[in-house]
């Protein structure tokens, strides 16, 4: 038994302010939320993460980022897939509260896969 928890892969939309905090967190973390920002939210596919970054990040900071990470399955049960537009559009609503819980049980490091300008 080699003691390794089964992970799901997420991706996070990202403008390049958060990004910056990511990458000041050494890529292990996601920042605090700001007090207009009641939930975290990454999503479970790659495709709905380019569509935000590309057509939303990209017209209001100028530029968009994916990012893909790693979170232990078992944790992430509490968390109900939320269907938020189309059949593909599924994100995970983590509390603004519970963050640090959920940084807690990320394993490696938080992965930019595509940026846009």
């Amino acid at each position: 038994m080699t003691g390794l928890k089964a992970t799901t892969t997420l991706w996070r939309p990202t403008g390049p302010e958060e990004l910056e905090l990511v990458r000041g967190l050494n890529w292990r973390a996601w920042p605090p939320r700001l007090p207009e920002q009641p939930i975290f939210y990454p999503v479970l596919n790659e495709d709905y993460a380019i569509r935000i970054a590309r057509d939303w990040n990209v017209k209001h900071s100028g530029a968009g980022f994916v990012t893909r990470f790693e979170v232990e399955s078992d944790f992430l049960s509490r968390y109900p897939v939320q269907q938020a537009g189309g059949r593909t559009i599924l994100e995970l609503w983590v509390p603004a509260e519970e963050l640090d819980d959920f940084n807690a049980h990320l394993v490696g490091e938080i992965q930019v896969t595509h940026e846009f300008h």
